[in-house]
């Protein structure tokens, strides 16, 4: 029988991290549709974001992304930050977007140019001190599109040196977040495109080094809570990008393509202990056509609903249908807590920590879509590359 009332204490624990580049212009690399009121600075994305935090209860911090994020003090931003009730979250780096970058960046053929990717992400752990931002987060869009264009031993070689290189600059209790994605922007390898080539890589540099899973960087069909199962089991999952895909592309709301993945990731989570342990839970989304905050509200909720179905699985009727060889009994714990309605739930949770019951309805009722939409006129957009 679940406890409801220790489901309702965890869920009120629970904090799903918000990526400042969500709040500004995003999308394809097609097209970036604008939109009125979008954030025009790093200080007015956490406005947002405060709203978001507001309502919801459980987005109380923020992730960078270096360069868009760039400003003259980060002391100073993160104490903006906390003004608003919110804290600084993972520091994102790019080392994609220069022309350098063309064949690679940590992995590229050219030592200049690996210099300058390594010494970026030194940067990045600067601002973490600045900040006191906790995490260092990877994603490398290095890769080849032909085969014989590079050696491919010899950029996992240089991958690790320079992977150990920012290792040893961590701090006392930072962590670096090396994520995988199995392809793209490169056709025909990509350097880091699987969980397995990243926990290589985390498990020779140490217990600082951890395995980001983002949900949208997978190829279909892929077991994404047994990926998530086995970093738990062995102490390597970092963190999670939530969001995404029906296709090849990622980045999508969490949960639109398949909500009982969802679940069944969460569930893993849960079982693994993950949910109490240091395991930063951030969104990875671009919200091209859909407006900015109530997307996020959206997908902080979704999060929470997978998050509540999980915890009500009954593990003792789990345990003892899988005890008992009852193949059909097993699947339907799991299917009976997917299918309850948590919406219930979760309003009670709110009203309990003094929201209200209803984030979306409430934004709405809010006018911050139009406030600033009246007020953030002139100046530059925030957006990808700004």
């Amino acid at each position: 029988m679940t406890d409801l009332a220790a489901v309702k204490a965890a869920l009120k624990t629970q904090a799903v991290e918000t990526p400042s580049w969500a709040y500004g212009n995003s999308g394809t690399r097609f097209k970036v549709f604008a939109q009125q009121g979008v954030p025009r600075s790093p200080r007015e994305k956490l406005d947002d974001a405060a709203q978001v935090h507001a309502l919801t209860g459980v987005a109380p911090t923020v992730a960078l992304h270096i360069p868009w994020d760039t400003v003259d003090d980060y002391a100073a931003l993160a104490g903006y930050a906390e003004e608003r009730g919110l804290r600084l979250g993972a520091i994102n780096s790019n080392t994609f977007q220069d022309d350098d970058y063309r064949l690679g960046s940590i992995c590229h053929p050219d030592a200049a140019v690996r210099r300058k990717a390594v010494g970026h992400l030194l940067e990045c752990v600067d601002i973490m001190d600045a900040t006191g931002s906790q995490d260092l987060k990877l994603w490398f869009a290095d890769g080849t599109n032909y085969p014989g264009q590079d050696d491919l031993r010899g950029r996992q070689d240089r991958l690790a040196e320079g992977l150990a290189e920012v290792y040893a600059r961590l701090g006392e209790g930072q962590r670096m977040l090396l994520e995988y994605k199995f392809f793209e922007p490169a056709f025909y390898a990509t350097d880091v495109p699987d969980w397995g080539t990243a926990y290589a890589h985390c498990l020779k540099l140490g217990p600082k080094a951890q395995v980001v899973v983002d949900t949208g960087h997978h190829a279909p069909g892929t077991n994404i809570e047994f990926i998530v199962a086995t970093l738990l089991r062995e102490g390597k999952l970092g963190g999670f990008d939530f969001n995404s895909r029906f296709y090849a592309d990622d980045d999508l709301m969490v949960g639109a393509a398949d909500p009982f993945q969802l679940f069944r990731i969460m569930y893993e989570v849960v079982r693994g202990g993950g949910f109490t342990a240091d395991v930063a839970f951030m969104l990875d989304q671009c919200h091209n056509i859909e407006p900015k905050v109530p997307a996020i509200i959206r997908s902080v909720m979704n999060v929470q609903e997978a998050t509540a179905k999980a915890l009500l699985v009954d593990a003792e009727a789990l345990a003892a249908a899988q005890r008992a060889e009852d193949v059909l009994g097993a699947n339907a714990v799991l299917m009976d807590a997917y299918n309850t309605d948590v919406r219930p739930l979760l309003a009670e949770v709110r009203e309990e920590m003094g929201l209200d019951p209803d984030p979306m309805g409430a934004f709405a009722r809010s006018g911050w879509a139009e406030k600033v939409v009246a007020e953030r006129v002139g100046g530059e957009q925030a957006g990808w590359g700004a």
